[in-house]
C-alpha cells in the first residue's frame, strides 16, 4: 500500500506525523508544490489546473493508491475535481469548525488560516452548518505559512512578528478560546502561537481526524515501508530542508517535473 501526501509546501508533514503514527508500516510519498507555493495567493482556476494536472500524474507515476490533499487551501477547492478525474480514494483536510465550535467555554472561536480558506464559501458554509451560534473571529496570514517554512529550515521564529498578526485576537475584549488552525503548516508553529496566545487558549487541527480517516480506508502494510519526498522546484532553499527530513525519516529530497 502507497499513500501520497500532497501540499504546496512543507504544512503537510504535519499531516504525515499523524498518518505515521497511525500507519507505520504503510509507505509514503510526500510532493509539494514548491514553485507554485504559496497557494492562498493563487487565483482559483490557476490552483484547480495545477492540481489536477500535477498529481494526475505524481498518481500515474508513483502508483499511489489514496492520495491525501494535505493542505486547506487546495481541499476547499480541488476535491471534487480530482475525484472525476482520479480512480483512487482523494481525502482532504477542512478546517475543524466543529470540533472548535463543540468545546468553546466563552462561545468565541478564532479562525486561523491562509487568506484564501478564510474568505472562501465554504469555510462560511462550515461556520453556518457547525458555529452558527457562536463568535468566529478569523485571521488570515500568508505570512505565518512562510514563518512555518522557515522553522523547518531550522531558522528562529521571530515572537513579535507572530504578535503582529494575531493582534485582532489579542487586543479584543472577547478573546477566542479555541483556535482552528486552518492551515497544515501552522501546528508546526504550535509552540509559538501558544507563547503568543497564551495556555489558556487551545489549539484545533484535523491532523488526527484525517489519519483516523485514511486508516480506516487502507488495508495492509508493509515491513519495509518506505518515505520518499519530491517537490517541483529543487534548489538551495529546498535542500536546507533535508537535515530536519532526515530527521522525519524521509530519503533525501527528490526533484518532480510537470
Amino acid at each position: 500500500m502507497s499513500i501520497l501526501i500532497f501540499d504546496s509546501g512543507v504544512g503537510g508533514l504535519s499531516i504525515f506525523a499523524e498518518l505515521q503514527k497511525q500507519l507505520p508500516t504503510v509507505s509514503m510519498t510526500y510532493l509539494f508544490d514548491n514553485q507554485y507555493f504559496p497557494y492562498g495567493e493563487l487565483d482559483d482556476q490557476v490552483l484547480i489546473e495545477r492540481v489536477c494536472s500535477l498529481l494526475a500524474k505524481a498518481v500515474n507515476e508513483f502508483g499511489s493508491e489514496l492520495v491525501v490533499i494535505a493542505c486547506n487551501t487546495a481541499s476547499t477547492l480541488v476535491l471534487e475535481p480530482l475525484r472525476q478525474i482520479l480512480s483512487i480514494p482523494v481525502v482532504g483536510v477542512v478546517p475543524a469548525i466543529k470540533p472548535a465550535a463543540m468545546t468553546t467555554k466563552n462561545n468565541c472561536i478564532g479562525l486561523l488560516a491562509t487568506p484564501g480558506t478564510v474568505a472562501r464559501s465554504y469555510t462560511d458554509t462550515l461556520v453556518r452548518n457547525f458555529a452558527a451560534d457562536k463568535t468566529v473571529l478569523r485571521i488570515g496570514s500568508s505570512e505565518l505559512v512562510k514563518l512555518a517554512e522557515q522553522k523547518l529550515r531550522m531558522k528562529p521564529i521571530d515572537l513579535d512578528s507572530l504578535a503582529a498578526i494575531l493582534a485582532p485576537w489579542l487586543l479584543a475584549d472577547v478573546k477566542p478560546d479555541r483556535i482552528v488552525l486552518g492551515c497544515t503548516h501552522f501546528p508546526l508553529l504550535a509552540e509559538e502561537l501558544k507563547r503568543v496566545l497564551g495556555d489558556d487558549v487551545e489549539l484545533i487541527d484535523s491532523g488526527v481526524a484525517i489519519a483516523k480517516r485514511v486508516a480506516s480506508l487502507i488495508k495492509g502494510g508493509a515491513d519495509n515501508a518506505e518515505l520518499d519526498i519530491y517537490c517541483s522546484l529543487l534548489n538551495q532553499e529546498t535542500n536546507e530542508l533535508n537535515p530536519a527530513l532526515a530527521q522525519l525519516g524521509f530519503s533525501p529530497l527528490q526533484s518532480f517535473i510537470v
